[in-house]
């Protein structure tokens, strides 16, 4: 009878050779994403997800919204505020003053590394808090409000 690899332990081989890239990139910001490593690894999604669930126990990496992970190094503080906090600081952190111009969601959406979707919505949502005017479609968003701290808290 043939000898055949067995499939227990997969996602913790697969977890190791995550670490091993990690280790060796030190600029890897995120993680391949779950179809990435069945496709590289040939492995079913659930296989996938233990092998993040590994990376995340042994503190290597954390999820972030959208289904994606973030490579977590030792020594470093990643940003936890929500997008629309994160977009608000911009404001107070360029000392953009009421009326000024503020970026559009296609800079936005690179900067953070995000789709101008998402990006979209977090920016109704500082439309409808009052930070943001809107300018209509292909006009300029003007800050409105400048958020002190404790309204970003």
């Amino acid at each position: 009878m043939a000898q055949q690899a067995s499939p227990r332990g997969t996602f913790l081989k697969i977890a190791d050779a995550v670490k091993a890239r990690i280790e060796a990139d030190p600029h890897m910001t995120e993680l391949p994403s779950a179809a990435d490593l069945m496709r590289d690894y040939k492995i079913s999604r659930g296989v996938a997800l233990r092998a993040f669930g590994v990376l995340q126990r042994d503190g290597v990496a954390e999820p972030v919204p959208g289904g994606r992970w973030r490579v977590v190094r030792v020594g470093e503080r990643p940003d936890r505020r929500s997008l629309d906090e994160r977009i608000a600081a911009i404001i107070t952190d360029e000392g953009l003053e009421v009326g000024a111009a503020f970026p559009s969601a296609s800079v936005l959406a690179a900067r953070f590394g995000v789709s101008r979707p998402t990006i979209t919505k977090a920016l109704d949502r500082l439309e409808a808090a009052g930070v943001l005017a809107s300018g209509g479609q292909g006009k300029v968003r003007t800050v409105r409000a400048v958020p002190n701290r404790e309204e970003r808290s």
